[in-house]
């Protein structure tokens, strides 16, 4: 028997994708999938002066990409398209119609310049249901001429409107706080508040994923339900994704979208699965998920009512775990682009790989690991200073000239023959192979930090640029510059 189950995803074709839409088709995509429901995509493009080109492209690439497929939409159909909202006008101007007819809804003629006008002591515009109380020959005057009008949902003065939340619970607010909305506009398009309940209602939707600032719309949006007379969906309200604890995540201040992610080499697997971290606790250990565990996993009572902080550093963390995983031609694919960017001597790639795809955060961060590489002369003398490899200038003065002598006659030149001859030499010198392989590798590198130990950052720049660095730090290190 197929589940009744049905949620939605809806967003507008403004521009890329934020992270906090790709969360709420996130979790509604997994909670669909975990009862084995569908998944809708539906594209609400009603507010005609914010359309970007190509931007339904983008949502259809985004989804794809994050591994969203969607069951019914634009470019799939089903049994209740049109999925695109300015292929449905008539259906709402029908049930528009209807609720004016009932009473639920009335033609207002307010001019901009009035509704400016009205404002309440707090300074904010309230409408004052002034067109509610024109006769109906006055009405039908007003049409006859052409007059611009919008059609206003007739909200109770009095009473309470509750609904119930999966995640915020029972929420009570009084009809005087709410506004006559607009349900119409005078373009004769429907708003985003009428259209997604005509919308969700006819599409059979039984739970809507959005985010908590829609919490105080709700309960107009229920008055709408039960004027109509029909099955209020359950909601489930998410929380807030901040950048920090004063400020949401948006696109002015940063980093928002998910296509900017992609675009600084993070995996799409690694984004999708830190996005289902926030503000939703699997309840357990685990942080790594798959699509597929995540669908197993989930459960609505695991998402919080906190806002969540997008923290970079915990994304960098998990995608290495996902670029650790990766097949090695994947990763030779992935990585070819920047090697042709930040070489400017042949290298072996193969090594290059087998070094830095246990060490790659993000794919993007191979340019300033391989910076050694292009750039050395000058580098900071007292990085032979440290504590930890009990290392000094002055060993390293010691060590390097008998180094040198051993790499000018080292007959193979690899990473095993390399490796040995440290070995030796360290015994020799009568230091531990830390001490010693510390000062080699920062003598050919001139990094803290390199994507490889000694011997191997010296196969890599072969025999010639490798003793060439060795005598310059040598030299160095004597003049003391």
């Amino acid at each position: 028997m197929k589940s009744s189950i049905r949620t939605r995803f809806a967003p507008s074709p403004t521009g890329l994708m934020h992270i906090g839409n790709l969360r709420t088709a996130l979790y509604a995509y997994l909670f669909a999938k975990k009862h084995e429901g569908s998944f809708i995509l539906r594209i609400e493009d009603t507010d005609q002066e914010r359309l970007v080109d190509n931007a339904v492209e983008l949502i259809y690439n985004t989804l794809q990409r994050a591994g969203l497929i969607h069951d019914e939409g634009p470019d799939k159909g089903g049994p209740y398209g049109p999925y695109i909202q300015s292929e449905r006008i008539a259906i709402y101007r029908e049930h528009a119609a209807s609720l004016v007819d009932k009473g639920h809804a009335y033609h207002c003629f307010c001019t901009k310049e009035r509704l400016d006008s009205l404002v309440d002591e707090s300074g904010n515009r309230r409408y004052d249901k002034h067109c509610l109380h024109l006769k109906q020959s006055e009405i039908n005057e007003k049409l006859a001429g052409g007059l611009p009008y919008v059609i206003r949902q007739n909200v109770p003065e009095e009473g309470t409107t509750s609904f119930t939340d999966l995640v915020f619970g029972t929420i009570p607010v009084e009809n005087k706080e709410l506004q006559d909305i607009v349900l119409l506009k005078s373009d004769g398009f429907p708003t985003y508040n009428f259209a997604n309940v005509v919308d969700d209602h006819l599409m059979a939707i039984s739970h809507v994923f959005r985010g908590m600032e829609y919490i105080s719309s709700t309960p107009v949006y229920n008055l709408l339900y039960e004027a109509f007379g029909w099955e209020i969906p359950q909601y489930v309200h998410l929380p807030h994704i901040m950048r920090d604890k004063q400020h949401k995540l948006s696109k002015r201040h940063g980093d928002a979208n998910f296509e900017d992610f992609l675009q600084k080499g993070f995996l799409p697997e690694a984004i999708l699965n830190y996005v289902a971290l926030l503000g939703w606790n699997p309840k357990t250990e685990v942080e790594k998920f798959g699509i597929s565990e995540l669908v197993e996993a989930f459960d609505i009572s695991g998402i919080s009512k906190s806002s969540a902080i997008f923290d970079e550093v915990k994304l960098r963390w998990l995608n290495s775990l996902y670029m650790k995983e990766l097949p090695a031609e994947t990763f030779a694919e992935m990585s070819a682009p920047y090697y042709d960017s930040a070489l400017t001597m042949p290298m072996d790639r193969a090594m290059l790989n087998a070094l830095l795809q246990p060490r790659v955060a993000v794919i993007s961060d191979i340019p300033d690991l391989l910076a050694f590489i292009n750039h050395f002369e000058g580098f900071d003398l007292d990085l032979f200073e440290n504590k930890a490899a009990k290392s000094t200038k002055e060993l390293a003065a010691s060590l390097l000239p008998q180094t040198l002598s051993c790499l000018k006659e080292i007959p193979e030149w690899n990473n095993d023959a390399l490796f040995a001859t440290f070995e030796k030499l360290t015994e020799q010198a009568g230091l531990k192979k830390k001490q010693a392989l510390w000062i080699i590798r920062i003598a050919v590198s001139g990094q803290m930090s390199t994507p490889g130990g000694a011997s191997e950052i010296c196969t890599l720049l072969g025999r010639d640029t490798a003793v060439k660095r060795l005598e310059s730090t040598i030299r160095r290190l004597a003049d003391g510059v």
